[in-house]
C-alpha cells in the first residue's frame, strides 16, 4: 500500500568536463555589478565566525522545497563541532555583499568512501590516518551544499563560486566531481550544473502509506 513521495537524484561528472569559459567571463562582472567579493580559507579557525550566517543563508535558501526542515541552534552546534573540521578549509567557498553579510555559500568534502574502505570501517589503529589523508589528498570531491541568498537568485552568483572551486580543484588535480542526491523536483539545482554534463548514477526514493 505504499507509493512514491519523493525522488532523489545523485549525480557525477568527471572535472575534465568543466569548461571554465562558462563562467571566467562572466564572474569579475557579477561581483563589480553588485559589490560583491569571494572568501577563500586555508585554516578552519578562519571559518567558524561565519558558520552561524552560514547556516542562516541555508535555511533562507531552501526554505522553499516542499521537504525542507530548517536547521536549529542546537544543530548548528552539533554540525560546528561533528563535521566542520573534516572539510578541508580550501573546500569551503563564501560570497559576501559590501555589508560583509554571506549571499551565497558552498561546501565540497573530499570522498571518504576509498579512505573508509581501506579503514575497514575501523578509526584505530590506522583508520584515522586514511581518512586525514583523504581530507587532504582525495582526488574526487563531493558537493554537500550550495546556496544563495533570494535577492541574488538567477544573477550569476555561482559563476564567482566556480571560478573559485576551478582553481583550487585544478590545483588539487581533482579527478571527479560528485553530486549529492538531490530532490528530482528541483529544478534549480539541477539547471545549475547542466553545463557539465552530469550523469544521474544512482536514484532514490521515499515511499509513504497513510494510516
Amino acid at each position: 500500500g505504499f507509493t512514491k513521495e519523493k525522488v532523489y537524484l545523485e549525480s557525477k561528472f568527471p572535472f575534465s568536463n568543466i569548461d571554465p569559459t562558462n563562467f571566467q567571463r562572466i564572474a569579475d562582472m557579477i561581483e563589480k555589478r553588485y559589490e560583491l567579493t569571494h572568501l577563500n580559507f586555508t585554516k578552519t579557525k578562519d571559518i567558524m565566525p561565519y558558520v552561524d550566517k552560514m547556516f542562516d543563508l541555508f535555511n533562507s535558501s531552501y526554505a522553499d522545497l516542499s521537504s525542507f526542515v530548517a536547521i536549529t541552534d542546537v544543530q548548528k552546534e552539533y554540525f560546528k563541532k561533528k563535521y566542520i573540521s573534516f572539510i578541508n578549509p580550501e573546500y569551503i567557498k563564501f560570497v559576501m555583499d559590501k555589508n560583509n553579510d554571506i549571499v551565497a555559500f558552498s561546501i565540497v568534502m573530499p570522498s571518504f568512501s576509498e579512505a573508509l574502505q581501506k579503514a575497514k570501517g575501523k578509526l584505530f589503529p590506522f583508520g584515522f590516518y586514511h581518512l586525514l589523508k583523504a581530507r587532504k589528498d582525495s582526488k574526487d570531491v563531493v558537493f554537500y551544499l550550495i546556496g544563495v541568498h533570494p535577492e541574488y537568485q538567477n544573477k550569476g552568483v555561482t559563476a564567482i563560486i566556480f571560478d573559485e572551486y576551478f582553481k583550487t580543484f585544478s590545483e588539487k588535480g581533482i579527478v571527479n566531481c560528485i553530486r549529492t542526491p538531490e530532490l528530482e523536483e528541483n529544478h534549480a539545482i539541477h539547471n545549475l550544473w547542466k553545463n557539465f554534463n552530469p550523469r544521474v548514477h544512482c536514484r532514490r526514493k521515499t515511499f509513504i502509506k497513510n494510516l
